[in-house]
């Protein structure tokens, strides 16, 4: 059963970082960590394919940890998770985290249920002798036919045998609770359960404070405002191309593209485009030093041929604004020209980073 499972686990990722999500058997939106989304109205979603696509937080329960994301494009995915509202959870059984841990490609580790019942903070919570790593929060804790246990929540600091999950009974209630509406934002009260769609400090069913920060978007630096300006240019949505802070990372056709801060002195924007091929490198060597595709540079590093563009962060708020961004522009262009170049002329293989990596025909 758990041989699917990669198809129902989604990456997460944010302008503050990466973590991880899952759809459940009859449901068409995403469940993850409250922690994972805050500070997001909108967030990418990664498939097992690599492909990404726009989702949009449609509720939260800070209290709870516990937040759903509809992605439209994936409405209609199906999942092979389960959720059995029956099944009891018991010490020692089996358990399989199923995520991203630091944003690695997807993941399953085995463990076990230290605990079904753990009371931490006035509230229980499955513990498990897993490794739970940053990335792996809001993924599926399921035993070995697939069926949930609990939702990947959090680790204690320093302590490698120790990871906590939100009961999947208390996931139930929250799927109970929750009254289908994409269009709209949904604050959950932890005191009376009301639903709030607006900002207010205090629930106007109970009374409960409510945290204004629940409603409020994360602030973009000065550098990631740039970046995104940029991206803009190409008609390419920035938020599928975050991956952490004042970092991106997306294909341009086949192609990946990272660019990123390098100590805070200078932008980088990197791509790796083919592999080095056996024999006649003459040529190819030849065109790579002769670096005809200024301003950007071509370089080999561990037998693959990479481009490259630098700049010193001071010049983006400078004169040169326009410009950087004009050629911020024509790198993602190149990098999808010449990787397909490299393949036909020189008879180079895609780089193993690229999207579906196709070997030489």
């Amino acid at each position: 059963m758990l041989k699917n499972i990669e198809k129902s686990v989604f990456k997460i990722i944010t302008a503050d970082g990466v973590g991880s999500g899952f759809k459940i058997q009859g449901y068409d939106f995403i469940i993850t960590n409250f922690h994972v989304i805050e500070g997001c109205i909108e967030v990418a979603v990664e498939t097992s394919t690599q492909d990404k696509y726009l989702g949009k937080v449609v509720m939260a329960n800070p209290e709870l940890d516990i937040a759903f994301v509809y992605a439209s494009e994936l409405k209609d995915e199906k999942s092979c998770i389960i959720l059995d509202k029956h099944i009891e959870v018991q010490t020692t059984q089996k358990i399989y985290i199923c995520g991203f841990p630091f944003g690695m490609p997807f993941t399953i580790t085995e463990g076990i249920v230290s605990n079904p019942k753990q009371l931490i903070s006035n509230r229980y919570i499955l513990q498990t002798d897993a490794a739970v790593n940053p990335g792996n929060s809001g993924g599926a804790m399921v035993n070995e036919d697939g069926v949930l246990l609990a939702v990947t929540a959090s680790k204690f600091t320093n302590a490698d045998n120790v990871g906590f999950g939100i009961r999947h009974i208390d996931l139930i209630k929250e799927l109970e609770d929750y009254q289908v509406d994409y269009d709209i934002y949904k604050v959950k009260c932890h005191s009376c359960d009301n639903y709030i769609s607006q900002k207010i400090s205090f629930c106007d069913s109970c009374g409960n404070e409510i945290k204004k920060s629940v409603f409020e978007k994360s602030d973009l630096s000065s550098l990631a405002i740039f970046i995104e300006e940029s991206l803009k240019l190409l008609d390419i949505n920035p938020v599928l191309c975050r991956e952490g802070r004042d970092y991106w990372s997306f294909y341009q056709g086949r192609a990946l593209i990272r660019i990123f801060d390098s100590n805070s002195d200078y932008l980088i924007a990197t791509s790796p485009l083919n592999e080095l091929p056996k024999s006649n490198l003459k040529d190819l060597l030849y065109f790579i030093n002769t670096n005809q595709v200024s301003p950007f540079y071509l370089g080999i590093k561990d037998n693959k041929i990479y481009l490259s563009y630098r700049i010193h962060l001071s010049d983006m708020f400078s004169s040169q604004k326009e410009n950087i961004q004009n050629n911020l522009k024509d790198f993602i262009l190149k990098v999808d020209e010449l990787d397909d170049f490299f393949h036909t002329k020189f008879n180079c293989n895609f780089a193993i980073e690229s999207k579906n990596m196709n070997t030489l025909m």
